[in-house]
C-alpha cells in the first residue's frame, strides 16, 4: 500500500533518507560536495513530502521558498531498490500541488550534471532547463530547471 504524507524536516524518516542521499552525493560530487552541501541543509525546511510503501519510507522531497511566487525543490531521493517505479514523479507531483496551494506559480531546482536519472526525471515532467540561478551561477556541474505550475 502506498501513502504520501506532508510533514517537515524534523520527521525522522526524512532525516534518515537525506543521510542516505548525502552519502551518495558525497561520492558522486567528490571534492565539489562541500560546496553543494552548504545549500542542502534541512533544518529550515518546512515543507517535506514522504512516500511510503507498506509502511516503509522509500522516497522524499522538499520545498524551500525562493521568491514571492517561486519555490525551490530540494532533497529529492528514492531508495535505489524502489527506482523506476514512478515514485519520484509522484513525489514531484505532490510537491507541485503543495506549491500551488501555497500560492506559488513557479518551481525551480538545481541538480548535478552527473545525475543523469534526475535530469531525465525533470525533463519527463516538463521542466525546462534554465540558466543557473543564485549560488549556482558559474558552477559548471550544476544544471537548473524551472516549470510554470498550473492547476490540473
Amino acid at each position: 500500500m502506498e501513502l504520501i504524507i506532508r510533514t517537515d524536516a524534523n520527521h525522522p524518516e526524512f532525516i534518515k533518507l537525506v543521510s542516505q542521499l548525502d552519502a551518495i552525493l558525497r561520492e558522486l560530487d567528490g571534492v565539489e560536495h562541500v560546496f553543494y552541501a552548504q545549500f542542502n541543509k534541512i533544518d529550515t525546511l518546512e515543507h517535506v513530502v514522504l512516500l511510503y510503501i507498506d509502511q516503509l519510507a522509500v522516497g522524499c522531497g522538499a520545498l524551500k521558498k525562493y521568491s514571492i511566487d517561486t519555490m525551490e525543490i530540494k532533497r529529492m531521493y528514492v531508495l535505489p531498490e524502489y527506482r523506476s517505479l514512478g515514485i519520484a514523479t509522484k513525489i514531484l507531483s505532490e510537491l507541485e500541488s503543495w506549491m500551488l496551494s501555497l500560492g506559488n506559480t513557479t518551481s525551480i531546482l538545481e541538480t548535478g550534471i552527473r545525475q543523469k536519472d534526475a535530469i531525465a526525471l525533470y525533463q519527463k515532467n516538463h521542466y525546462i532547463r534554465i540558466p543557473s540561478y543564485g549560488q549556482y551561477k558559474n558552477v559548471e556541474n550544476s544544471v537548473c530547471f524551472s516549470k510554470i505550475l498550473t492547476q490540473n
